[in-house]
């Protein structure tokens, strides 16, 4: 469980804060492919795959290190996506970035990192030890989620869509801290036909226990395949009123183990178990499908050894 701490203030992120974030990605980033799927009828999967870093966090990256003051650093606690978003932004961009990681991440994410030109930092035995050091370091703090130009930089994706899709759309993706689906909604809010639902692992449900109550609360976190997902929110996120109103539901392990499987098989996709979340609800009929589902496909980055062991756990499907 998270300590908790005084909230930090957030500003929420709004429609101009799309526009920026539009401007700084377009600039660097290719467009992902939407592809048609036989997930639903109709059905398209938006591959954030193949992103440069693997994973769609390297938009709010982008979006963020392009938000900051001129010659202000940057710092983050990260040994995941984010931290290789940030880390390809610095490259990118020349910014200065601090990335702090535990000393147990995953020593082929931190070996990924540390060949950008970033300052690698390594505190403390989880990632909240980790972040909480990171607070104590100069410079704008990054959140990975909490973050109003990174869930404006997520939400570049919906402004992709606008070219490459016409509505009426359902937009499922995953959701663990809610940066990308509160991006996805503030892309929404300025068309009618789009629907958002969001993907938890069902051993993680923070988002949607702190959306029903109005507030950020902890939740019991689990273990899962989907290790992008779990945790609770820092205090005072902004996430959850953002996704209000969206639609949330969540998965099982085996349920993504399922969709991963699936990916590989229709597809000849691979994905990470966060990656396949949205692709699990749909195959599991847990999303309200109108007009045209579009799935994102959220990311690659998965061990070797923990791909494997998903997809040997089926049926021979």
């Amino acid at each position: 469980m998270r300590t908790p701490t005084t909230p930090r203030p957030v500003r929420v992120p709004g429609p101009d804060d799309l526009d920026r974030a539009w401007r700084a990605v377009s600039r660097r980033l290719a467009p992902t492919p939407l592809v048609p799927s036989g997930l639903a009828p109709g059905a398209l999967l938006k591959l954030e795959t193949f992103q440069p870093t693997g994973a769609f966090k390297v938009r709010g990256a982008l979006a963020a290190v392009a938000a900051l003051p001129a010659g202000e650093p940057a710092v983050t606690a990260s040994a995941g996506n984010h931290g290789l978003g940030m880390a390809f932004a610095a490259a990118e961009t020349g910014a200065d970035v601090t990335v702090v990681v535990s000393t147990r991440a995953s020593r082929a994410k931190v070996d990924r990192i540390g060949g950008f030109p970033v300052r690698l930092v390594q505190h403390g035995t989880t990632y909240d030890e980790a972040e909480a050091h990171a607070l104590t370091l100069p410079g704008r703090y990054v959140s990975p989620y909490n973050d109003p130009a990174v869930i404006a930089g997520q939400g570049t994706i919906g402004r992709e869509l606008d070219a490459q899709a016409e509505g009426p759309l359902t937009v499922v993706a995953p959701v663990g801290g809610g940066g990308l689906a509160a991006g996805l909604c503030l892309w929404a809010r300025g068309r009618g036909d789009v629907r958002i639902v969001g993907v938890e692992s069902a051993v993680s449900r923070g988002v949607s226990a702190s959306v029903e109550a109005g507030r950020v609360v902890d939740v019991p976190v689990g273990d899962t395949v989907a290790d992008g997902l779990p945790g609770n929110l820092e205090p005072g996120c902004v996430t959850p009123g953002l996704i209000r109103g969206a639609d949330l539901t969540a998965v099982t392990d085996a349920e993504i183990r399922t969709a991963l499987r699936w990916l590989l098989r229709e597809h000849g996709l691979v994905a990470e178990g966060a990656g396949a979340a949205g692709i699990a609800a749909v195959l599991a009929g847990r999303v309200e499908i109108a007009g045209r589902a579009v799935v994102v496909v959220s990311g690659r980055n998965i061990t070797i050894p923990a791909y494997t062991a998903a997809l040997g756990t089926g049926n021979g499907d």
